[in-house]
């Protein structure tokens, strides 16, 4: 296994195919924000302004026919505590699943690889590899910590956010049954008080890339009635959510969804479609309508769709909002692993 490090975005734009290719046969980290596409979008503005300084550290390594094999998608800032770190790319507030990409028969080889590897730099150069936002299940944390306790580090775990997710039966009316009694007559009740509307109430997703610009900005209006959204909504930020929103749908992953009552837009949804999944990353609703509830019976139609759609899961990620326990979700949770070298 030969190991190198990618400290340039040339050099980082050139893996896209094979980083992607290595990716769709990694389960625990096939997830969108995994994909070179939303990395390098990630990148261009560090996460929308949520860092200062960093630099790339991405460690690759390629078996003896020159097969890439693994990907440590890391790079070198200060962290949270403000010690010289090694973090993943994505980290850490808007990207809700981060690991490493390994081919599964690799993961006991890559990882002490990639510490003994990492080993070599000085104590200024790195002194913790931070990782957040690690699914619970992830093999990359058994692996990480028996890869760490062999070299004397410390290996510290801690559980973050839940992040509740709908296991989809493929059938809505199926989908219904499984969900509290109470809340299913509240889906179907929000539903038909809108469909019953005098007004012209419809919902769509966008399939336009010319109307795309357009629909972002619309997008990040209904999320700006809500103050704290507002507050997040920096210019940074709105440049890093339109590299992402455009990356999605040039990949063929976006799935942005409007509720419009008369032709305005009620209510919206910026989910990713991707392996599957339902994958919801943000919402934003027009409180003018706020009496039809278009945030809810949006998500009704959205998760009708996926069920209709065959998608597998409908996950809400992070976050422990009541609302998603309504529809019926279930936790699970991503970790943070933190590594700190032994002294040289």
């Amino acid at each position: 296994m030969k190991l190198s490090t990618i400290q340039t975005v040339e050099e980082f734009q050139k893996l896209a195919l094979e980083w992607n290719e290595l990716l769709e046969c990694c389960i625990a980290s096939h997830v969108p924000f995994m994909r070179h596409e939303y990395l390098a979008a990630w990148w261009k503005t560090m996460g929308g302004g949520e860092w200062q300084e960093g630099a790339l550290n991405i460690i690759t390594a390629r078996d003896e026919n020159g097969q890439l094999v693994g990907i440590a998608p890391l790079f070198r800032t200060r962290n949270l505590e403000s010690l010289p770190a090694l973090m993943m790319l994505g980290s850490i507030e808007i990207s809700d699943y981060l690991d490493m990409i390994i081919n599964p028969p690799e993961i006991g080889n890559f990882l002490p690889e990639l510490l003994k590897f990492l080993s070599k730099e000085t104590d200024e150069y790195w002194t913790v590899i931070d990782l957040y936002n690690i699914p619970e299940d992830s093999p990359t944390l058994p692996g990480l910590k028996t890869a760490a306790e062999e070299l004397g580090w410390v290996y510290e775990q801690e559980q973050l956010q839940p992040c509740p997710y709908i296991p989809l039966p493929g059938d809505w009316e199926e989908y219904l049954a499984s969900i509290n009694k109470k809340q299913r007559h509240e889906i179907r009740r929000k539903i038909r008080r809108v469909e019953n509307q005098p007004e012209n109430v419809s919902w769509y997703m966008l399939d336009d890339r010319d109307k795309l610009d357009r629909e972002i900005e619309d997008f990040m209006d209904l999320m700006s009635q809500d103050a704290e959204k507002e507050s997040f909504l920096t210019p940074a930020m709105r440049t890093q959510l339109r590299e992402t929103v455009f990356a999605a749908f040039d990949a063929g992953w976006l799935q942005l969804a409007f509720i419009e009552v008369d032709g305005r837009k009620a209510g919206g949804y910026l989910n990713f479609d991707y392996a599957d999944h339902i994958w919801v990353y943000n919402s934003g609703i027009n409180f003018d309508y706020g009496d039809l509830s278009p945030g809810w019976v949006l998500l009704g139609y959205l998760l009708k769709w996926a069920n209709e759609n065959q998608r597998l899961e409908f996950d809400f990620m992070r976050g422990g909002e009541d609302y998603k326990y309504r529809f019926g979700a279930i936790d699970r949770f991503v970790e943070r692993a933190k590594i700190t070298r032994a002294r040289s």
